[in-house]
């Protein structure tokens, strides 16, 4: 069965980024001139997903919003001549089939994905989340697919950190099937670096199906009183094999403030539109900081 449908979970407060997350959502944060959100998004769609569900939370309507038709400001770009704008107005309302449900408690990434039962049904899934951005010539999401279709079974995005970061990850112990490919034996939801099995952080790209909400609907809160996903795959991996797939592409960790810093920058080198200019700004005020 070919995976077509995607879950989003963007009910978290984001309070990393407060104050400017007070009365905007952490997913709707510029990335130069695009949400972060619609980057995943675009991701999803490059990746052959047709329906993705966002599983929202209280003050999230600006997601919505960003998907749906937006008739005042189409109506004045085209009186005003604004064509190549108007198309990539029309583009975000016009690239998926989105539905949305509510999260009704901040009870965890488990309890997301829960919401999301009725969607799925009796298919399997992806998962994405808007925290991290994935810059590769195959979208990441893509690669986990090649993985699905090969060996039909849930896969995880993996990649390699340091391990003095590894306590911020859940993280995999793993039998190696090929140079990028794996067969997870064992989970560890942000372990001590002496107790962490290896330096493979589970990062926010999933391929699971529809087994895991019987084990989601008993699971019992872990860490931090909230149900884990990582614990209710690891359950599910008693069951049936479980892959790793160590993706190629930069990521960047949007959900933390230095690596939305780096993301932009990386972004921007990449713009056309700059034409070079911000690489030399970004050298003249480094040349300023050196002196």
């Amino acid at each position: 069965m070919q995976v077509k449908k995607a879950v989003f979970p963007v009910a978290g407060l984001g309070t990393r980024f407060l104050p400017a997350t007070k009365s905007t959502p952490k997913e709707m944060l510029p990335l130069i001139d695009k949400p972060l959100v619609q980057y995943v998004v675009e991701e999803a769609v490059a990746s052959g997903i047709e329906q993705i569900l966002f599983v929202t939370g209280r003050s999230k309507r600006a997601i919505e919003d960003h998907f749906d038709i937006s008739f005042e400001l189409e109506s004045l770009l085209y009186d005003k001549g604004k064509d190549a704008e108007l198309s990539q107005i029309r583009d975000i309302a016009e690239m998926m089939n989105i539905f949305y449900v509510r999260q009704k408690q901040a009870l965890g990434l488990g309890h997301a994905i829960l919401c999301a039962k009725e969607f799925i049904g009796n298919e399997p899934f992806a998962v994405l989340l808007g925290d991290d951005i994935i810059d590769g010539k195959k979208p990441c999401l893509g690669q986990l697919l090649e993985v699905y279709r090969k060996y039909r079974g849930p896969v995880l995005a993996l990649e390699q950190v340091p391990m003095e970061n590894i306590s911020s990850y859940g993280c995999v112990a793993a039998n190696t099937i090929s140079d990028r490919i794996y067969e997870v034996v064992d989970m560890v939801e942000k372990p001590k670096q002496e107790d962490a099995p290896s330096d493979l952080a589970i990062i926010g790209r999933y391929i699971l199906t529809p087994d895991i909400f019987p084990i989601l609907e008993k699971q019992e809160p872990g860490k931090g009183g909230e149900i884990q996903l990582t614990d209710a795959i690891k359950k599910l991996a008693k069951d049936e094999a479980i892959y790793g797939c160590r993706f190629e592409g930069i990521r960047h960790d949007c959900g933390d403030k230095l690596g939305f810093l780096k993301a932009t920058v990386d972004m921007a080198l990449k713009r056309e539109e700059f034409n070079g200019d911000f690489e030399r700004f970004l050298r003249e005020r480094l040349d300023c900081v050196k002196r």
